[in-house]
């Protein structure tokens, strides 16, 4: 999963312990961003100081500062779905937390991203399109076996799980709290949707997010 994430990404920044696993692999490291708590402290020193970018507050999680800190057209985000769950929870937070920083979590078997304002996919027949709204969030729809258009999406209201593509989709929401989950085959596709979104197709910064830049 690794190399096929650099082979599409090839600039490669670790959130803090990362970086070992990305060294591991045989990844030369561009950036390790994170209050450094599980970097060890061989490989800290091992790496060339400019390349260390020491956030200490402990506020935030390393992928929320690795993602505000990155300027990327997209951030392909390896190894943040796994053993815990408030940590999964917590990147699922940051997504949606980072509207204007496209970035595409990539799991095992699927991908898991902000919804833009206009997406159109093409997702085969029987593929599986989970929509989790972590704020109110409203919608239309194309190509899904269950249309979400005139339903009042919430976390506390309305979700969309397990709903399936009927062929390819398109999905338009009226605020930056739609998470996508859709099957990995479709990396290329999601990469070329939001990459070639117009800019009056993306979401803005919040206002007052960006603080704590990086220290080296």
């Amino acid at each position: 999963m690794v190399l096929d994430t650099v082979a599409r990404a090839p600039t490669c920044v670790a959130a803090d312990g990362g970086a070992a696993l990305a060294l591991q692999a045989g990844i030369d490291l561009a950036a390790v961003i994170g209050d450094f708590d599980s970097l060890p402290g061989k490989l800290r020193h091992a790496l060339p100081p400019d390349r260390l970018h020491h956030i200490a507050e402990q506020n935030s999680t390393d992928f929320d500062k690795a993602l505000r800190n990155i300027s990327a057209p997209l951030v392909l985000a390896v190894g943040f779905t796994g053993a815990r769950l408030d940590h999964q929870l917590a990147v699922l937070y940051v997504l949606t937390k980072y509207p204007d920083r496209p970035c595409i979590l990539i799991g095992e078997t699927e991908l898991t991203f902000l919804c833009p304002r206009t997406l159109n996919l093409p997702t085969q027949a029987e593929d599986v399109v989970s929509l989790f709204p972590l704020g109110p969030v409203q919608g239309t729809s194309q190509g899904l076996k269950w249309p979400i258009d005139g339903l009042q999406f919430g976390p506390l209201t309305q979700i969309g799980t397990s709903n399936a593509a009927l062929g390819p989709i398109r999905i338009e929401v009226d605020a930056p709290h739609m998470l996508v989950m859709v099957p990995r085959a479709q990396l290329d596709a999601v990469i070329q949707a939001l990459v070639s979104a117009p800019l009056s197709g993306r979401w803005p910064a919040r206002a007052g997010q960006y603080t704590n830049p990086p220290q080296s």
